[in-house]
């Protein structure tokens, strides 16, 4: 009897475990793929701004370690520095140093720089975020989970990139189109948002003229 009990709580367990694991909770792996692949992947939808507003998305919150005292936004300009800050009482950072890809500028003071969202909040309600909960549109805001989500750049090259995709706008520093897309696209796939007839156009023809760059990925949870 002892060991029938112990084999029925045995399988319970493994049965618990396996739940835990299935495809529909279990965290996907990165996949890496060539920018062409991934600009397949992305699903095709029309985009609508309807009922959008920038406080859809909450941020920036207290970031991925809320211990620390630091908002999202001092996370990542602790984690892009090139140089690291000195970080002083509430988070207050001072010294420093960062390279701001979009216009291959070098930066000294975090309050020369924005933090980017690579797929702007506005894009992103239009390609699906509309119809996500508040707490996933927060997730998305904050997402630290992949290096391409948030980016530290001068705020001049991220007011001139506002709410524009790839068609409408492209960083200034050209040899920097190929790396823009993949991260672009990266960031697309990451949060499954779509992409309309013209975006996808454009990153094709980035695609062809990228032929050696790729793009690495992993599902958000």
């Amino acid at each position: 009897m002892v060991n029938t009990a112990l084999r029925g709580l045995v399988a319970a367990v493994l049965a618990v475990l396996s739940l835990a694991m299935s495809p529909t909770t279990a965290h996907a792996a990165p996949e890496t793929l060539s920018l062409a692949e991934a600009v397949d992947r992305l699903p095709v939808g029309s985009e609508s701004r309807d009922g959008y507003s920038r406080d859809r998305f909450r941020h920036w919150n207290t970031g991925a370690d809320p211990d620390d005292g630091c908002s999202t936004r001092a996370e990542v300009l602790i984690a892009e520095a090139v140089e690291a800050p000195v970080i002083g009482a509430g988070c207050r950072l001072s010294g420093g140093l960062w390279f701001s890809y979009y216009d291959t500028t070098w930066v000294t003071a975090a309050s020369g720089l924005d933090i980017d969202h690579m797929v702007p909040l506005a894009e992103a309600w239009d390609s699906g975020a509309s119809a996500w909960t508040a707490q996933r549109r927060e997730a998305y805001a904050n997402d630290q989970g992949a290096a391409a989500s948030l980016v530290a750049v001068t705020a001049r090259s991220n007011r001139s990139k506002a709410d524009q995709d790839p068609a409408q706008w492209l960083p200034p520093a050209t040899d920097t189109h190929c790396r823009y897309a993949a991260e672009w696209t990266a960031t697309k796939l990451r949060w499954n948002l779509t992409a309309d007839t013209t975006e996808l156009n454009t990153l094709g023809d980035l695609a062809t003229a990228c032929p050696d760059q790729t793009v690495t990925y992993e599902r958000a949870p």
